[in-house]
């Protein structure tokens, strides 16, 4: 990368809650030709540092008021944080109003869930809603075009190096605004939470309905932790899917724990949403035979990768992550052997949720648990699901829970349907592809290349749609995986489709894109056509004759 793509850090905006390491941040922007610019205590603390630093009001002129609620909230430092440099109008406004732009903002939050967890006052957690913080976050993040942003002090020392070496890069810039609304979305979830529980408790304190006499059936959601123990419940959770939703964790079998009763090593309590990504990510992962890792957001996996035996699982981990390295932001991550302190090295500049392996180097372990929110679990064993159930109004669906073991799902029972056999390099990725593809929403279709995917079209209601999101995610989020542009990725990959294509337009989509090769179920009465295309294109296609939807 060079100097040239990066933006120079010539102003930053440095107001912070917590001290630690701002003065070493300081320094080298400082020491770099940068401005600072910063507020109340964290100019103080950077000044008795001996460092040169800008106060806030003399910039905006207007001194700090309503005991420091009121500092930043003002168009000179909004205007520098808000204007996008990319456009000759926003600059020529800053010069008309004589404000200077920025180019990073370092800020973290009042400690809001900090102050709730140690009994504090109604009065105290009041003020600890940040309000200024959050807005500088968000116009910061909003503004990644011409603003990079960094919200806790882990992220302190890469900034301090991207200012070494001439600023960050655009892709750098999204990545950090990624992190900083996923902190901006947990502090406002955990204010939510809390109004919430105020509210819960005022309603305890109003009058009592008056019975009916008509006796209501008890939820399994009201039952006292004594009786709800003896049908294996063992935690209520915050909440479940949504805030307004309340919810338990029940172990259904004790002899075999998987992640219901796996072993919590560090971080915060599990939530409903984690154990549903958290199962989602063990089960892609443990479909390989092979090392593997797969990240998943929102019950989807947005990267698989496999390595060989006795390759570092680490490059397994940075080939998932390297799959769509924006939406990794605040996933879960699985793998299916030890996580090595390479890996973890990999980890912890990341935000994540939850990560699961079947063990951790000591090394690795130390290092992710300074990740005081990372909820690190120990997992035994194959993942396993003899059945699967799901509640409908009026009755439940069950069904044997769908695994890669049907007849066509090995190689030796594909039937090559157009094109030249595929080579053993092909073969690999093909059968890496086809194994991925379970474990993403229908309609799915996913883009692979030596061992890991590309590019995932997930969850659409056609499969057309899928195709385009593929190719487009392929083809677009390489950039973030390698820090500057990427090749098109989708060319020269092979594409698995979980169900079969109903017409050729979606499997155009993938010849025009660069596939070689194409594996899917057959069975459309239109195969012909599809087949017919890929046959004109000389692709590579073969039929399973098995379908793995997952709605």
């Amino acid at each position: 990368m060079s100097t040239a793509e990066r933006r120079p850090i010539r102003r930053a905006l440095l107001s912070v809650f917590d001290k630690t390491g701002i003065v070493d941040l300081a320094r080298t922007l400082a020491e770099q030709g940068a401005e600072i610019v910063s507020t109340g205590s964290t100019a103080s603390t950077i000044r008795d540092a001996g460092i040169a630093v800008t106060e806030v009001e003399t910039v905006t002129g207007f001194p700090e008021m309503l005991d420091g609620r009121v500092k930043t909230l003002h168009p000179r430092v909004h205007g520098g944080i808000l204007a996008d440099q990319r456009l000759e109008s926003h600059r020529d406004q800053l010069a008309e109003h004589e404000i200077a732009p920025f180019d990073l903002v370092v800020v973290n939050l009042y400690p809001f869930a900090e102050t709730v967890a140690a009994g504090g006052s109604f009065a105290e957690i009041i003020e600890k809603i940040d309000v200024g913080g959050p807005t500088m976050v968000r116009g910061a993040a909003k503004n990644f075009a011409s603003v990079a942003v960094v919200v806790d002090p882990e992220g302190y020392p890469i900034a301090a190096e991207a200012a070494e070496e001439g600023g960050f890069t655009l892709a750098e810039r999204q990545e950090l605004a990624t992190i900083a609304f996923t902190r901006t979305a947990e502090y406002d979830e955990a204010i939510s939470d809390w109004m919430l529980g105020q509210l819960a408790e005022d309603d305890a304190d109003a009058e009592p309905e008056v019975e009916t006499g008509e006796e209501e059936i008890p939820s399994i959601l009201d039952l006292s932790d004594a009786d709800a123990a003896e049908l294996g419940i063992t935690a209520t959770l915050r909440y479940g899917e949504n805030p307004h939703q309340r919810a338990r964790l029940a172990v259904t079998d004790e002899t075999v724990p998987g992640i219901a009763g796996a072993e919590q090593l560090g971080g915060k309590a599990m939530s409903y949403n984690n154990y549903v990504d958290a199962d989602a990510a063990v089960r892609a992962a443990h479909d390989h035979a092979r090392p593997a890792v797969a990240v998943v957001k929102h019950n989807n996996p947005c990267g698989v990768a496999v390595v060989d035996e006795g390759q570092d699982i680490a490059l397994a981990h940075a080939r998932a992550h390297g799959t769509d390295p924006v939406s990794a932001y605040g996933g879960v991550i699985a793998a299916n052997r030890t996580v090595t302190l390479a890996m973890a090295q990999q980890v912890k500049p990341i935000f994540t949720e939850v990560i699961l392996a079947p063990g951790y180097e000591d090394e690795a372990l130390e290092l992710l648990r300074t990740k005081k929110n990372l909820r690190i679990l120990k997992l035994e064993g194959q993942y396993s699901r003899g059945v699967e159930m799901r509640e409908i109004w009026g009755g439940m669906l069950i069904q044997d829970a769908d695994r890669v073991d049907a007849g066509g799902d090995a190689p030796a029972g594909w039937t090559l349907a157009a094109g030249e056999a595929a080579d053993e390099a092909t073969l690999a990725d093909l059968e890496f592809a086809w194994r991925s593809v379970r474990a993403v929403k229908s309609n799915a279709i996913l883009l692979a290349a030596d061992g890991a995917a590309v590019g995932i079209g997930m969850g659409q209601v056609n499969r057309l749609d899928s195709c385009r999101l593929a190719v487009s995610r392929a083809n677009s989020l390489g950039e973030h995986a390698e820090g500057e542009a990427a090749p098109e990725r989708a060319r020269g990959a092979v594409a698995a489709s979980d169900a079969f294509f109903p017409f050729a337009d979606g499997v155009q989509i993938l010849l025009d894109a660069g596939v070689r090769a194409i594996i899917q179920p057959g069975g459309s009465i239109r195969d012909d056509e599809v087949i017919e295309a890929c046959r004109a294109a000389g692709v590579t296609l073969y039929l399973t004759g098995t379908r793995h939807f997952a709605h």
